[in-house]
C-alpha cells in the first residue's frame, strides 16, 4: 500500500481515480465491485459442540475416561458413572465460560459510523458507511465518525481524536500539505483513519483504504492471527495431570503385579488396580478449580475487576511484567492545568490566587478566549480548552457569569497554520482582544509585557526567560499555551492584522496527569517483584515525564520510540527490552513484539490498555486487562479481565487475589493428593502383607463425593492473606509438583496411611475382629482423618493455636457435615448393607476418632519443626 501522506492531494486523487473530479455513479459501482464492501471480515468461529469436545483433551480427563470404560466392562458401574458425571459437569462449565469469548471483530465493525457524507453526482449525500468505496470524497464536520482511511483534501481548523488508534490523548491538528520521509501513524497529520472522530472544525478527504485495508482492518487481521496464551495455571494443571497419572498408573501396575505374583485371579487383580486408580486420581480436581476460580471472580467483581476468562484470576497472580498503556490507564485521560507563569513566577495550579490581579486576568482571559463548555459535568470542546474552564470552576468562579459580563463581540477562530485564536471583549469599558496560542508564535508578535500593574516594552532578556520557561515546561511533558492581549477598535471586527504588537501576559502549562493512586500501585508492583512497563502511542517527552512521576522511569536512557525497534530482529529485541521501561510512539505491531520478547525471556506478561490499538497485544499477552470506562469494545472483548474503575491500582488488588487463589488451589491439591496417597499406601500395605482388601468400591465412591470434594472446595475459599505480595512471582515453568510439594504430600499421606492401617489392624485382630469390621474401621479412620487434615492444609505454617485455625467457615462446615455423615454410616445398622460396613461400638468409634485426630498435632508439629529449620538456615 502506498504512503499517500507523502503525495499531494491532487496526486492522490489522480493515482486512485485517474482524475481530479469526484466519482460518477458508474465509477462508484465499479469500485465497489473491485474493492468490496467497507466492512471487516470475520474469521471462522468454533461451534459450541467443538468447544465442548475440546474440554476432553486434558490428559487427566482422557485417563479417567479410559478408567471409566474399563470399570464399566469389569462390572464396577458405580465408579464409571461417578467419573463420567464429574468430567461432564466440568466440560459444561468450561464450555459456558468459553462461549462468550470471540466478539472482537464484531465490536470493531461498530466503530465506523452508521453513515457517511460523500460527494456524489455533484451534491453531498448521506450513505451507509458500508457503501463508502476507494476514491470517494467524504465530507467531515465536528462530531462525525470517520468511515474509512483517506488523504485530506481540505482542513478548516480540523482536529481529530485518534486516541483509540495511537494512544495519544490530545486531538490531532490536521493539515493538507504532503509530508516528506517515513513518519509513524500518529504524525501523519494529512491523513484520517477509520474509527476516529472529528472533535473540531471541518474538512474533506479522498478515501484511500476501506474494510480490511484500513488501519483498523490491519488490527483486525492481527487479532485473527494472534493466538491466546494458556495461563500458568492451565499449563501447570496439564503438566500436573500427566505426571500424576503416570505416578498413579505405576503404583497400580506394581499392585497388580504383586497380586498376580501371589497367585491371585488376574481379572480380580486388574479390577482392583483400576478401582484404586479411580480412587487415587482426583477426578473432581478440575471442577474444584473451576468453582474456586468462580468464587475468585465474584470477589474481584466487588473490587472493580470483571473476569471474562476464569483462568485469568490465577494468571494475574503469576505475572512478572505489566505492560501498561499510558492514556486513561496510568493517567486520568483528562487534560488538567498544572502550572501558571506570570510576572517571571511559576505558580502551581493549587496555589493560584484569583485575588492577584495578574493571575486573575490570566484566569479570566483563558475562560473568555475559549470555545468549550462544561454543563452539569458534560464537557464539550477541545480537551485543552475544557482544562482551562475546569480550573476556573474548581477555584470557585462562575464561568457562565464571567462570559455573560464580558460577551464575545468578535473573533479570529483558531487556525492550525497561524496557531492562534483571538476574541474581542469590552473590559472596564475598553475593547480588548485576548489572544492565546503557541508560545513561539505569540512571542514573535509581542511588543510589550505586563509586570505587576505596569506594562512596559519587552526586552530580549524577557523573551529569553519566557522561552526558557516554555522549554522547561515542555521537558516535563507539559502542553503550553501563551496568552497576550491588546486594546483594539470598538467599532471594527477583528482582523488577522490585529494579532500583532501584543502585550504578553503569561503561560499556562497543562497535561493529562497521573492517577493519584498510580504511584502507590507502581511501588506495590515493584515490591511484589513485578516490573511495570509503559507502552504508549504518545510522544516520548510526555510519556517519560509521566513515567518519572509515578516511578516507572528512573533514567532517560530507559525510554525510546517505537521507530528504534523497527530495524531490530526478534532476537535483538529480546536483549533490548531488559533496559527499556518506556516505549513511545508505538504501533500495534510494536506492542505485540514487545510482549512476545518478554514472554520469550520466560516472563508471564500482562498487558493493559483501552484503545483499538491495544487489542492485538491484549490478546497476545498471557493476561489482557482492558479499561471498562474509557476502553473500546474491541479491547474489552480481546481482554481476559476488564477494570470497571479504569484504575491501575485495581490491577495490584487483582495480583494479590490471583496469588491467593493459586495458593488456595495448591492447598486443595495438597489435601486431595495427600489423602489419596494415604489410601494408596494402606491398600499397598494390605496387598503386600496378604491381608484382606481394606476398602470396598462403595467406600471409594463415598470418599470421592464427600470427604474429597467438600473440604477441597472449602480450602479453595480460604480467606486471603496480604503476605503473598511479599513474594516474587513464581517461575513460569515451575510445576505444581515441586520437590517440596511432593515431600509434603508424601509425609502427610504417610501419616494418614499409617493411622488408617492401625485402625484396620485393630478391627482385624482385636476382639470380635473380622474383615468387614477391619474395612469399616479403616474406612472410618481414613474419612475422618481426611476431614481433620483439611485444617493442616490451610497454610504452610502451623495454625493450630492461632485465630487462622477458625477463620474459614466453609472448612468448618465441610468438616462438621462430613463428620456427621461418616458417623451415621458407622453407627446406624440400617446402612450396613448399603455401605458394606459393620456397626461400630462406642469404644470402636472413639478409636476411629482418636486415630484420625492424632494426625493434626503430628503434622502441625512437623510444620513447626520445618519452619524453625528454615529460619535457622
Amino acid at each position: 500500500m502506498k504512503n499517500y501522506y507523502q503525495f499531494s492531494a491532487e496526486e492522490v486523487k489522480q493515482d486512485i481515480n485517474g482524475k481530479q473530479e469526484p466519482l460518477t455513479a458508474a465509477e462508484v459501482k465499479a469500485h465497489q465491485e473491485k474493492f468490496g464492501p467497507n466492512e471487516l471480515v470475520e474469521g471462522k468461529k468454533k461451534t459450541t459442540l467443538q468447544i465442548f469436545l475440546e474440554q476432553y483433551k486434558d490428559f487427566l480427563v482422557i485417563i479417567l475416561i479410559a478408567a471409566a470404560i474399563v470399570s464399566g466392562f469389569l462390572g464396577d458401574a458405580e465408579s464409571a458413572i461417578v467419573i463420567l458425571i464429574v468430567i461432564t459437569i466440568n466440560a459444561i462449565l468450561g464450555t459456558v465460560q468459553t462461549v462468550k469469548a470471540e466478539q472482537s471483530l464484531a465490536s470493531l465493525k461498530k466503530l465506523s459510523g452508521p453513515e457517511a457524507k460523500v460527494l456524489r453526482d455533484g451534491s453531498v449525500v448521506p450513505i451507509p458507511s458500508a457503501e463508502v468505496t476507494v476514491g470517494d470524497i467524504v465530507m467531515l464536520d465536528a462530531g462525525d465518525y470517520i468511515p474509512a482511511d483517506g488523504r485530506l483534501l481540505e482542513s478548516a481548523s480540523l482536529k481529530v481524536d485518534e486516541s483509540a488508534l495511537t494512544g495519544e490523548s490530545l486531538g490531532v491538528e490536521k493539515m493538507t500539505d504532503a509530508i516528506e520521509g517515513e513518519v509513524p501513524l500518529g504524525d501523519r497529520t494529512n491523513m484520517v483513519y477509520s474509527g476516529s472522530f472529528v472533535t473540531y472544525g471541518r474538512g474533506s478527504f479522498v478515501v484511500t483504504g476501506i474494510g480490511m485495508e484500513t488501519e483498523v482492518g490491519k488490527i483486525a487481521s492481527l487479532l485473527k492471527t494472534t493466538s491466546e496464551k494458556k495461563t500458568p495455571l492451565q499449563v501447570n494443571l496439564d503438566q500436573f495431570g500427566q505426571k500424576l497419572s503416570i505416578i498413579i498408573l505405576v503404583f497400580c501396575g506394581i499392585l497388580f503385579g504383586i497380586n498376580v505374583f501371589r497367585g491371585g485371579n488376574i481379572g480380580d487383580a486388574f479390577l482392583f488396580a483400576v478401582a484404586l486408580a479411580v480412587a487415587a486420581i482426583p477426578e473432581a480436581l478440575s471442577s474444584i478449580v473451576t468453582i474456586v476460580l468462580s468464587f475468585g471472580t465474584q470477589k474481584m467483581a466487588k473490587e472493580h475487576a470483571i473476569i471474562r476468562k476464569l483462568q485469568a484470576v490465577e494468571g494475574l497472580g503469576s505475572v512478572s511484567i505489566i505492560c501498561s498503556d499510558k492514556t486513561g490507564t496510568l493517567t486520568q485521560n483528562k487534560m488538567t492545568v498544572e502550572q501558571y507563569y506570570v510576572n517571571e513566577t511559576v505558580i502551581p495550579a493549587d496555589k493560584i490566587d484569583v485575588k492577584d490581579s495578574e493571575q486573575e486576568k490570566l484566569m479570566y482571559f483563558s475562560i473568555l478566549c475559549n470555545d468549550s463548555t462544561n454543563v452539569d459535568g458534560v464537557e464539550i470542546g477541545d480537551p485543552t480548552e475544557t482544562a482551562l474552564i475546569n480550573l476556573g470552576s474548581k477555584l470557585g468562579l462562575d464561568i457562565q457569569k464571567i462570559r455573560g459580563e464580558y460577551p464575545r463581540e468578535s473573533e479570529n477562530p483558531f487556525d492550525s497554520d497561524r496557531k492562534l485564536m483571538s476574541t474581542k471583549h469590552t473590559i472596564d469599558e475598553t475593547p480588548i482582544m485576548v489572544v492565546k496560542g503557541a508560545v513561539d508564535v505569540i512571542m514573535g508578535r509581542t511588543a510589550s509585557i505586563q509586570c505587576g500593574d505596569e506594562v512596559r516594552a519587552i526586552t530580549p532578556e524577557d523573551i529569553e526567560k519566557i522561552e526558557a520557561q516554555n522549554q522547561s515546561f515542555s521537558r516535563e511533558g507539559l502542553r503550553v499555551l501563551g496568552f497576550a492581549y491588546k486594546a483594539v477598535s470598538a467599532e471594527e471586527e477583528l482582523s488577522l492584522e490585529d494579532e500583532n504588537n501584543l502585550t504578553f501576559l503569561g503561560l499556562i502549562a497543562m497535561m493529562d496527569p497521573p492517577r493519584e493512586e498510580s504511584m502507590a500501585a507502581v511501588a506495590e508492583c515493584k515490591r511484589a517483584g513485578i516490573r511495570p512497563i509503559m507502552i504508549t502511542g504518545d510522544h516520548k517527552v510526555t510519556a517519560a515525564a509521566i513515567a518519572k512521576r509515578i516511578g516507572i522511569l528512573e533514567d532517560e536512557s530507559e525510554a525510546c520510540e517505537g521507530a528504534v525497534i523497527d530495524s531490530m530482529s526478534d532476537e535483538e529485541l529480546k536483549n533490548f527490552v531488559e533496559g527499556i521501561s518506556v516505549y513511545a510512539r508505538v504501533s500495534p505491531e510494536h506492542k505485540i513484539r514487545i510482549v512476545r520478547a518478554w514472554q520469550e525471556k520466560g516472563n508471564i506478561v500482562a498487558m493493559t490498555g483501552d484503545g483499538v490499538n491495544d487489542a492485538p497485544a491484549l490478546k497476545q499477552a498471557d493476561i489482557g486487562v482492558a479499561m471498562g470506562i474509557t476502553g473500546s469494545e474491541v479491547s474489552k472483548d480481546a481482554a481476559s479481565m476488564v477494570l470497571t474503575d479504569d484504575n491501575f491500582a485495581t490491577i495490584v488488588k487483582a495480583v494479590e487475589n490471583g496469588r491467593n487463589v493459586y495458593q488456595n488451589i495448591k492447598n486443595s491439591i495438597q489435601f486431595l493428593l495427600s489423602g489419596n496417597f494415604g489410601a494408596i499406601l494402606a491398600v499397598l500395605y494390605a496387598s503386600i502383607a496378604g491381608l484382606p482388601v481394606p476398602f470396598a468400591p462403595v467406600h471409594l465412591l463415598f470418599i470421592n463425593l464427600l470427604t474429597d470434594s467438600l473440604p477441597a472446595i472449602a480450602l479453595g475459599l480460604e480467606p486471603h492473606s496480604k503476605k503473598v505480595m511479599d513474594e516474587k512471582p513464581r517461575p513460569m515453568n515451575e510445576s505444581i509438583l515441586t520437590k517440596d510439594f511432593l515431600t509434603k504430600i508424601g509425609t502427610e499421606g504417610l501419616c494418614i496411611g499409617i493411622t488408617t492401617m492401625i485402625g484396620f489392624m485393630i478391627g482385624l485382630t482385636g476382639e470380635g475382629g473380622n474383615a468387614v469390621l477391619a474395612s469399616t474401621m479403616a474406612f472410618g479412620t481414613l474419612c475422618t482423618a481426611r476431614l481433620v487434615h483439611g485444617f493442616n492444609c490451610k497454610s504452610d505454617y502451623p495454625v493450630i493455636f492461632s485465630k487462622r485455625f477458625w477463620n474459614n467457615i466453609y472448612l468448618i462446615g465441610a468438616f462438621l457435615l462430613g463428620l456427621v455423615l461418616i458417623t451415621c454410616v458407622m453407627t446406624i445398622p440400617a446402612l450396613d448393607e448399603v455401605f458394606k460396613v459393620q456397626t461400630l461400638t462406642f469404644t470402636q468409634l472413639l478409636i476411629v476418632y482418636g486415630l484420625a485426630l492424632v494426625n493434626l498435632p503430628i503434622i502441625q508439629l512437623m510444620k513447626k519443626i520445618k519452619l524453625m529449620f528454615r529460619k535457622n538456615k
